[in-house]
């Protein structure tokens, strides 16, 4: 394949962007996308397609190549971003390109830790570390299938299952070249199509065979055959300067911009450290942490003036001894009114993209607010709130010193509780301190910890219960928004209330299994007791919902058939991530 293009302009360095457009078969295809035409008149139904990108190099037309070392993108369907950008090109011209679906050996099993908040590589924004497996994800191509012979409506797709490809490993790094004459001379835009349909829609798909799912395992043909399809699955579009529109874009306010928010000399930085084998998060820059702000979050974090009557405080519904959730299903405000999700334990926020069951508020500032706004929680007039603090001497005298002034604003309250939630950590569990030698894990634990890093594969010979694609990671969650089967049709819209998306429906954030022992009772609405029925649910009573997840929906319909003996091993290790120090009050807590 020729493909030629040829561009003048002055020498220099360069921005090259790489654009990509998924097509399944030739046509333009969105993810999450409609039904579309399997093999052997198989549906499917694209639910994730991800992939990490590395190794670009250019190969001059007079000989020699420009190899990009060093430089990484991330691809991601459904947010949207597919496209990365590569800095330092030299001007000239190119008659090819070559990149790979992978990382170097060094890199993929390096610390995922070294990587800047922001970063590709940082697994949080990326989602494709296996943590304790070790390595990234390459290639992720995720979805759904249905027989030809069905015929059943996916509004009630109980025989609909998935399909979950996971392609990596050092030996299955992918690469991809074309032979095309591009001119760098300024900045430069390469248009690629990937064609899903070409990597995955040719491959015939059937129940409990091993084709619905891959993760990479040695000898894996299935990985192998996949990983070639997806080298031949790409093509070049075109390539022609980068339009640089004007930038409108609103420079980063200064500090005495932000509301509530005013610089004193008078405050002291609070360190922020990420715990050994954490990425690093990407902590408000908004928002500095400071020793008295903190210590003011920490008094209103407690403080019933926060509420309407002055019944409740945030620490209400967010009890320390239970890793700051209530213990119950579901809360009840001011009025006694319960509401109709559970009280979602807090630590390791600074970690998170979204907060609220939905994910939909972007900050803790915003969910801090919600709270306090929300008519049947603590149902606060923030007029009255404001005014009632500002009565308060001794207080004003605490925001003088935390802020510059002594006004207490809304804003102020909200960046304050901000300050204090972000220093709530749990890092050190006896599964923490097991890695790094100062505690040994029981025997039945071990065999819990390995079910649950392993996928559940019984056509490789593979007897594991899955966990770990939701709560892999030393975070023990990807912060994903999923449907875990708790219904067929789900009386809380989750995500869908959210994005208005019928593909969202019955969509809820992946909670955190660090100190999943003191945070009972389970889901949204806390609808399982116990541990035993958490693992009994995944186990044999996942319902087969039409946003059902991939990695549970390639499970066979009776189950995953886990003994008495491996539930038990199961529950065993999730006791092991219990953090005592965050269950605790820290020091210097104080009510009113």
């Amino acid at each position: 394949m020729l493909l030629l293009f040829l561009l003048c302009s002055p020498l220099g360095a360069a921005e090259l962007r790489m654009d990509v457009q998924l097509r399944w078969r030739g046509v333009p295809v969105a993810v999450p996308s409609a039904e579309l035409a399997g093999a052997t008149g198989q549906t499917v139904r694209l639910t994730r397609f991800a992939a990490i990108v590395a190794g670009v190099v250019l190969m001059r037309a007079e000989g020699g190549t420009v190899q990009l070392d060093g430089q990484y993108g991330f691809l991601d369907a459904e947010s949207g971003r597919l496209a990365l950008t590569l800095r330092n090109v030299p001007d000239g011209d190119y008659h090819g390109l070559e990149f790979q679906l992978g990382l170097p050996a060094a890199v993929n099993h390096g610390d995922p830790g070294q990587w800047s908040a922001g970063h590709s590589l940082n697994p949080i924004v990326n989602g494709l570390h296996w943590g304790w497996a070790g390595g990234y994800v390459f290639t992720a191509i995720e979805g759904r299938w249905r027989a030809a012979a069905s015929g059943v409506s996916t509004e009630h797709a109980i025989d609909e299952r998935g399909f979950s490809y996971h392609l990596a490993t050092d030996a299955r790094v992918m690469r991809v070249g074309f032979v095309a004459l591009v001119q760098v001379a300024g900045p430069t835009t390469v248009s690629l199509a990937l064609d899903l349909g070409k990597a995955v829609g040719g491959h015939a798909l059937a129940a409990d065979d091993g084709s619905e799912s891959t993760h990479s395992g040695e000898g894996d043909a299935l990985a192998t055959t996949l990983a070639k399809a997806m080298e031949r699955a790409w093509f070049f579009l075109e390539a022609k300067p980068t339009v640089v529109a004007e930038d409108v874009r609103r420079p980063a306010p200064r500090s005495e911009e932000i509301p509530g928010l005013v610089t004193s000399s008078a405050t002291t930085p609070r360190p922020f450290v990420v715990p050994a084998g954490f990425p690093q998060p990407e902590l408000p820059a908004d928002n500095p942490l400071t020793q008295e702000g903190v210590a003011l979050g920490e008094a209103l974090f407690q403080d019933q003036r926060l509420s309407a009557g002055y019944l409740q405080s945030c620490a209400s519904c967010h009890a320390a001894p239970r890793s700051f959730s209530d213990g119950q299903a579901t809360s009840a405000g001011v009025d006694g009114i319960r509401g109709t999700r559970s009280s979602m334990p807090l630590f390791n926020l600074a970690w998170s993209p979204n907060y609220a069951w939905d994910g939909a508020k972007p900050r803790i500032r915003d969910q801090v607010r919600a709270a306090m706004t929300n008519p049947i929680e603590m149902k606060a007039d923030l007029t009255v709130v404001v005014a009632e603090l500002n009565r308060d001497a001794g207080l004003r005298d605490k925001f003088a010193v935390a802020f510059g002034s002594p006004e207490i604003t809304a804003d102020r309250v909200d960046l304050a509780l901000e300050q204090f939630l972000l220093t709530l950590l749990a890092a050190d569990s006896k599964f923490d301190r097991s890695l790094r030698g100062a505690e040994q894990l029981t025997e039945e634990e071990q065999q819990g910890f390995a079910l649950f890093v392993t996928e559940y594969d019984p056509a490789r010979g593979r007897r594991g219960a899955d966990c770990f694609h939701c709560h892999g990671g030393a975070l023990f969650t990807d912060f994903g928004l999923r449907s875990n089967g708790l219904d067929l049709v789900s009386a809380d819209g989750g995500r869908a209330l959210v994005t208005g998306k019928k593909t969202d429906a019955g969509k809820f954030k992946t909670p955190s299994l660090r100190n999943v022992a003191v945070t009972a009772p389970y889901m949204h609405d806390g609808r399982l007791a116990t541990l035993e029925d958490v693992i009994a649910h995944y186990d044999h009573g996942v319902k087969r919902a039409a946003t059902l997840d991939p990695n549970l929906a390639k499970h066979p319909a009776a189950g995953l058939a886990l003994t008495a003996g491996e539930q038990r091993a199961l529950v065993a290790f999730l006791r092991t991530l219990t953090d005592s120090t965050v269950s605790a009050a820290p020091a210097g807590f104080r009510g009113r």
